[in-house]
């Protein structure tokens, strides 16, 4: 697809949807019987401006898969997509690196307007648990109708990739199918209904006894840092829409990343996510150091409060400095300028407050691709370890569970530009069932019983969701 794309342009004032779509009907009807035949493949955009529509909202009542959504933190980039124009997947196993490069070569060759959205394993060599069967090494999506707000805009737009191979009317209809099938946004007052059971892997007995032994062979001098994770298991009498996991999510003025990916119906990976893992505009960096964390709930009413003691603790700022001077040395072979923050920030969301620290870099000429920026940034201190390798192995070897994507990098990325968070305070729904994923740093001197509470802590939101407290 390394034609420029043709981008249809509907009307320039925003339009009820209902107008919208039958005007980008109109639009596509009749580009299917004038444009030429392209000599390669060719992406077709097509896209309207549409009044003020909550594109969550709009996601959760369509009908057609995969389904995704991506919102940043500054919530200026907000994208809803349904269905595929076009995918690349890949699904074996073997090193994360081959599956950076993967991606790599084939975004290589796309239009350079075109943003894929998707998501890796958190470790491709790991042998998958079967609940992670429909999502792949990675997966990534060129959504075939899409609505995203961008600046104060919201459009609808859909992509049509032309193949020069296929005939015209079997690549233009699956397209207008798709639009005569949305369903227009509604308010849905539906909850997520009460968990009929909760359970964790590994239990808390367990937890504290890996604890334990990790804490022994600090001592021993084997590691510097590495992350630990539990899965907390909900089962629920019946399935339902995992959608409303996201709507029904607390979503304050602070800074958290959400996404969402549902390749089929009923089968979804989630995440409100604070960390950034990096943005990339051409040779320009922008990525950050997150570690060390603080419940705003046991401190006090006041966030600030809860700032200033973890911005005084001496084992979270030790923690967040293994995090910020491994991800500098990381950048150090690609980068020709790193700029990396002094001063530690306190980051405060809902119910937690972590340390962070801004880094923006400037790429080494022929390092300006998301391969050489993956490699060296994936997986961070703050989900893996210090040192990365060791960290990894003991990961398999101690946690009794495959993480899948959590903690993996979940975004987009197009041949110029990419933007990937880590998808931690996650979840995983499979029919009737949802695995929720959260981590924290043991470091020496930790104490595994707070450590369990930490990880409480951080799926606290999605669980309150679950709950009811009208009784």
């Amino acid at each position: 697809m390394n034609n420029p794309t043709d981008i249809i342009e509907s009307v320039c004032r925003p339009l009820p949807m209902a107008d919208a779509l039958e005007l980008l009907k109109e639009r596509i009807l009749l580009d299917s019987q004038r444009a030429e035949t392209p000599k390669r493949k060719q992406l077709r955009t097509f896209y309207a401006e549409v009044t003020n529509t909550d594109a969550l909202l709009w996601l959760h009542g369509q009908t057609i898969y995969p389904k995704l959504y991506w919102a940043n933190r500054e919530k200026d980039d907000i994208v809803a997509g349904i269905g595929e124009a076009d995918a690349i997947r890949h699904d074996k196993t073997g090193p994360n690196s081959e599956s950076f490069e993967l991606l790599q070569r084939e975004i290589s060759t796309k239009d350079p307007s075109a943003r894929y959205f998707g998501g890796f394993c958190f470790n491709n060599q790991q042998k998958q648990d079967p609940q992670w069967r429909s999502f792949k090494s990675f997966t990534f999506i060129l959504p075939l109708v899409r609505l995203e707000s961008e600046n104060g805009k919201t459009l609808l737009a859909c992509n049509l990739v032309l193949d020069p191979e296929k005939g015209r009317e079997e690549q233009y209809r699956p397209l207008l199918e798709a639009l005569d099938g949305l369903v227009p946004p509604h308010e849905d007052d539906s909850l997520v209904p009460e968990a009929s059971n909760v359970s964790f892997r590994p239990d808390q007995r367990h937890w504290m006894k890996t604890c334990d032994s990790v804490l022994q062979r600090f001592r021993e001098g084997f590691m510097g840092k590495i992350i630990l994770a539990r899965q907390t298991v909900l089962d629920f009498p019946e399935p339902f829409p995992p959608s409303l996991f996201m709507l029904r999510h607390p979503f304050p003025e602070s800074s958290t990343y959400r996404y969402y990916f549902e390749p089929e119906r009923n089968t979804a990976f989630f995440s409100f996510t604070p960390e950034r893992l990096y943005r990339r505009e051409r040779d320009q960096l922008f990525t950050e150091a997150l570690a060390g964390t603080c419940s705003r709930e046991t401190i006090g009413e006041e966030g600030i409060d809860a700032c200033q003691q973890l911005l005084n603790s001496e084992k979270d700022i030790r923690e967040h400095k293994f995090v910020k001077d491994t991800i500098a040395k990381e950048l150090e072979p690609i980068c020709s300028e790193i700029d990396m923050e002094e001063k530690v920030r306190a980051l405060p969301l809902n119910r937690l407050v972590h340390l962070y620290t801004q880094c923006h870099a400037t790429l080494e000429p022929g390092s300006e691709s998301d391969t050489e920026v993956l490699k060296c940034l994936h997986p961070t201190p703050a989900v893996g370890g210090v040192p990365r390798s060791k960290a990894l192995e003991q990961i398999i070897h101690l946690e009794p569970f495959s993480r899948g994507w959590y903690a993996g990098p979940v975004g987009w990325i197009s041949r110029d530009a990419a933007e990937f968070a880590v998808g931690i305070r996650s979840g995983l729904a499979d029919d009737n069932r949802v695995y929720l994923y959260s981590g924290a740093g043991i470091v020496s001197g930790s104490d595994p019983a707070s450590e369990w509470r930490e990880v409480d802590q951080k799926v606290s939101d999605i669980l309150a969701i679950t709950r009811r407290t009208d009784k």
